[in-house]
């Protein structure tokens, strides 16, 4: 089946982004409890592209509180009986440094100097524990859906802004499957890595 991809009817407005002591200052904070310190002298070197939607393939559903379910799944919040799935990830304790929702508006949920927990036993160009070393994006999408142009646009922000204060990540830009091969899968074939690099060349020409 020929696979559809998310087109725009408008142009991006790209936008610079900036980064002030380790946070995005264009995003919410909401600070995660699963994060700790990353080894000494350590450099940021990686950004890790991942999609996760709770429950699995559904969007912007949000618990009693009002609070978005994948937002509470990274702050130990998620009702486990809300939904039958929950039940299969209970107890675990993840979180991303960014997640990034359907309309593009962008959370952050741990400091980009800290170890956010995203990643799992990887591998990047045979360094392993990308936990240590990378930034972890969270996109609200699945395998199966394309991702939509607002959630490219913020991603190129985010992704030019990281490059400029963290240059070692410059062109170190992976998926979780690239790092975890047969073990994950996100951010799918529907991400469209080429359109999120020429967006972010836009915003930073020297990219």
């Amino acid at each position: 089946m020929k696979k559809t991809l998310f087109k725009s009817r408008t142009a991006p407005k790209l936008t610079p982004f900036d980064i002030q002591s380790g946070r995005l200052t264009q995003a919410t904070w909401l600070a995660s409890p699963n994060f700790n310190e990353r080894p000494e002298d350590t450099d940021i070197s990686a950004i890790v592209i991942h999609n996760i939607s709770l429950p699995p393939d559904e969007f912007e559903k949000t618990d009693a509180n009002g609070l978005h379910y994948v937002k509470a799944f990274f702050t130990n919040t998620l009702d486990w009986k809300a939904h039958p799935y929950f039940k299969t990830i209970e107890g675990m304790e993840v979180s991303a440094h960014l997640f990034i929702e359907r309309n593009g508006e962008i959370t952050q949920l741990v400091n980009f100097e800290d170890r956010a927990w995203h990643a799992g036993r990887s591998s990047y160009l045979g360094k392993p524990e990308c936990n240590d070393y990378t930034i972890g994006i969270e996109l609200e999408g699945s395998d199966h859906q394309p991702f939509t142009e607002q959630q490219y646009v913020a991603l190129a922000s985010v992704v030019a802004a990281i490059y400029k204060v963290y240059p070692k990540t410059y062109r170190h830009l992976t998926g979780h499957s690239d790092i975890a091969p047969g073990r994950k899968t996100d951010p799918g074939d529907f991400f469209e890595w080429d359109k999120l690099r020429d967006l972010v060349s836009q915003i930073s020409p020297s990219t």
